[in-house]
């Protein structure tokens, strides 16, 4: 669902010292970080619009090329019968479910799922699925009890609101549908090994569902917990162990129209009003399901600043994010309710060079994984124009440099504790920092100094 529609109120992603970001330790979070997630890149998979066939046996063959991208975590949307009553276009939204236990016929069969689980594991993938656990579609079999749902006056089920009018919203205050939901999830644990959730509206439902259902599930497997939500804290207190970066989603918009920039990164965090728990973390993306059919394509949106402002969400703490088709460039908006597909999705491009290298360094730079620092370098004068700012962990170090205008800009940065040795992200080349650094920057340019090398 759009993040447009959810948003009440903004929290933090750091607590900020003088110039430095620095992720919060206050307290102890019930959510889980699997080891495997440390390091990870998650990528967005749109089945029904991902080929033309738009199959499960159709994604599989992207497997290996997915495998070569780097990622690690698929997230697979919504992969249940839709419902047809009230249904929106002649396909229907994903989010409509008809069946929590059952797969779309349109994607395949039980079969072809195992078969794309087995082959997404063998090859190191990780899965975790869409769940929309705020409302279901209008023919899903839970609408025979009415009380398992939101009701008028006259005793008739109603939407969450007057836009979704194609889903019934689930009332948690029945403690059978509640059971039934995470009896459901947890089907797909038991049978299929499913690794995570992606909690869809995750804050249109009580917090304390969240908690019951992540300690049931947790017990099963360790499982990655993803919310779609920016807004309520209790989510990551208590179940999930990242949710999602609106704010910086906002941001690198505002920026690549001219109107923020460095002193607006730094405000982002500083007038945040609360902290990540321990270990949890924002997911940063550029563009998702919903940018794209609802906003426009990342080019669309940020135009000549899109490289810039990726490589921003790869070296910002936080988990990136890749939609499918970003990784070539895809230009296209896809259709919501209708069969549509990505063209050129298995040619290779410039493109997929740049997010492979990006994937690459967050892989093998412990500075860039998951819950690390962050601290912004001070520009002469606050230039606001260029953003600067580096990521330690122990002997692992990165420093990322962002003109973000369309205009040349020069700049001369102060590298306390960071001279050293590098590599350069634009050509992997070795270079030594010393305690100034003065760079020339072209319109949009930004360089990427790493200890590692990608």
């Amino acid at each position: 669902m759009t993040s447009k529609r959810l948003r009440i109120i903004l929290i933090a992603m750091f607590t900020v010292g003088a110039l430095g970001i620095q992720p919060a330790n206050a307290y102890n979070s019930n959510s889980v970080l699997p080891t495997w997630a440390n390091s990870a890149t998650i990528y967005e998979v749109n089945i029904r619009q991902y080929t033309e066939a738009g199959t499960f046996k159709a994604f599989e063959a992207s497997l290996p090329r997915l495998q070569k991208l780097g990622v690690k975590i698929l997230w697979l949307m919504p992969i249940h019968p839709i419902s047809e009553l009230n249904r929106k276009g002649s396909l229907g939204s994903p989010y409509s479910v008809a069946n929590y236990k059952g797969i779309n016929p349109e994607f395949g069969n039980e079969a072809d799922f195992r078969s794309l689980m087995t082959k997404a594991h063998a090859l190191g993938f990780k899965v975790i699925l869409d769940w929309v656990a705020n409302h279901s579609g209008w023919d899903n079999p839970w609408t025979a009890n009415k009380s398992w749902y939101h009701t008028d006056g006259g005793g008739n089920i109603v939407p969450p609101n007057n836009d979704w009018v194609d889903v019934a919203w689930l009332n948690y205050k029945n403690q059978d549908m509640r059971r039934a939901m995470i009896d459901a999830m947890a089907y797909w644990v038991k049978t299929f090994d499913i690794d995570g959730f992606r909690a869809d509206v995750a804050a249109g439902v009580p917090t304390d569902f969240w908690k019951q259902a992540n300690t049931q599930l947790q017990a099963i497997k360790p499982l990655f917990m993803l919310a779609e939500d920016q807004s309520v804290q209790s989510l990551l207190d208590d179940a999930f162990i990242a949710n999602y970066n609106w704010e910086l989603k906002d941001l690198v918009k505002a920026i690549a129209d001219g109107n923020k920039g460095r002193a607006d990164l730094e405000a982002m965090a500083t007038n945040q009003s609360f902290t990540y728990p321990t270990r949890s973390f924002p997911m940063n993306f550029i563009t998702n399901h919903d940018e794209n059919s609802w906003s426009g394509t990342e080019f669309d949106r940020l135009g000549a600043a899109v490289s810039a402002m990726a490589a921003l969400t790869f070296t910002y703490p936080g988990m990136p994010l890749i939609y499918s088709g970003q990784e070539v460039g895809n230009t296209k908006r896809l259709a919501f309710f209708e069969k549509d597909f990505i063209p050129g999705l298995t040619v290779a491009n410039s493109t997929t060079a740049l997010y492979t290298k990006l994937v690459s360094l967050k892989t093998k730079n412990a500075a860039l994984w998951n819950n690390s620092t962050a601290k912004l370098i001070s520009t002469p004068g606050d230039n606001n124009s260029v953003i600067a700012y580096s990521r330690t962990s122990g002997i692992n170090k990165v420093l990322t440099v962002i003109n973000a205008t369309n205009t040349v800009q020069k700049v001369t940065l102060n590298l306390t504790k960071l001279n050293a040795a590098y590599y350069l992200f634009s050509t992997g080349k070795s270079t030594t920092l010393k305690t100034t650094l003065t760079l020339t920057l072209k319109p949009w340019q930004y360089e990427i100094y790493s200890s590692a090398k990608a």
